[in-house]
């Protein structure tokens, strides 16, 4: 079986501070909250997404902010960098927001391309690039307009503890085209216009500590479920031990741990975040899936409360 991801469908991390982060991602890189509910599995956390207008595949990425969180460590087993991409002639902007919210960068190059490299609240690694290639967002916040605006994930820098076998997973199992190599990376591409550009760090890289600021998984797209349930039985004919599917409400999910310790998601585009909630007003509510609904005074009363707000700023 031959089997091709159109790229990365969100990525999620761990912060500390729901408000902090809202700032961040929203009140600066000007993401649309799309939607707020809980981690299923520990229904005391937010599980925050954010994205373009409507929340597409390739532009999530989402939130787990615990207060009591250790601090991570990123290192290998871990996406060690997660890309941006904003339109084509937009990265002086970008440069210039960054400094009006005093947030430090690095100006860098790969493969021919430049990147502004800084950091969250919580010392996630974050890059900017502007390419041609993908759909614009029709999304606008605070000082970005929609013709500024992040269009969604450029991709991501993997750190892997094997990265020769995690460099043959993605080429082999995940369907990715080996683009080449330069210095410290070898680059991968999708399918996908974007969430399409993997650069692996080819030095093996020690362990990382999984805390605040770090990635705790990559998900990759799967077209539906018929195409879902056939990612399950590939990754598993190539070796690996994928959880049973998932319902996550706005997708299916099936986990994996690859062989340089990165924990990949294969997730369906459909159903989307519109299911609950009308595209308009999509992220304004706390929102429960119907086993915890019973709960809700008590989930809400342990939620941390924030608000998606223009920052000072741009005001």
């Amino acid at each position: 079986m031959t089997k091709h991801t159109a790229g990365i469908h969100h990525i999620t991390a761990f912060v500390r501070n729901p408000q902090d982060t809202v700032d961040f991602y929203a009140g600066v890189l000007g993401l649309r909250l799309i939607k707020q509910t809980i981690n299923f599995d520990a229904p005391e956390v937010y599980h925050l997404y954010l994205g373009n207008e409507l929340g597409s595949p390739g532009t999530i990425i989402t939130f787990f902010p615990w207060a009591h969180s250790r601090k991570g460590r990123i290192g290998g087993g871990q996406v060690g960098i997660t890309t941006y991409v904003v339109p084509a002639g937009t990265l002086d902007f970008w440069a210039e927001r960054l400094r009006k919210f005093a947030i430090a960068f690095e100006r860098t190059e790969r493969f021919g391309e430049a990147y502004l490299q800084f950091e969250d609240k919580d010392g996630l690694k974050l890059e900017i690039v502007a390419r041609e290639e993908g759909p614009q967002s029709q999304w606008s916040f605070g000082g970005v307009p929609a013709e500024k605006a992040v269009k969604g994930f450029g991709g991501a820098i993997l750190y892997s503890t094997a990265p020769a076998r995690t460099a043959h997973l993605l080429e082999h199992v995940m369907g990715l085209s080996r683009v080449g190599q330069e210095g410290a990376y070898t680059r991968f591409k999708s399918t996908g216009d974007l969430g399409n550009v993997i650069d692996l760090n080819v030095t093996p890289m020690g362990y990382g500590i999984g805390g605040s600021g770090t990635v705790h998984h990559i998900a990759w797209r799967a077209q539906d479920d018929a195409d879902h349930a056939q990612w399950r039985s590939h990754v598993e004919q190539n070796g690996f031990q994928p959880t049973p599917i998932v319902d996550r409400q706005y997708f299916n999910a099936i986990y994996f741990r690859e062989e340089g310790g990165i924990l990949f998601e294969i997730a369906t585009d459909p159903p989307g975040f519109a299911r609950d909630e009308e595209p308009e007003h999509l992220g304004e509510k706390l929102m429960l899936p119907a086993w915890f609904e019973a709960n809700r005074p008590q989930i809400v009363e342990n939620l941390e409360p924030f608000e998606v707000r223009v920052l000072k700023e741009d005001q």
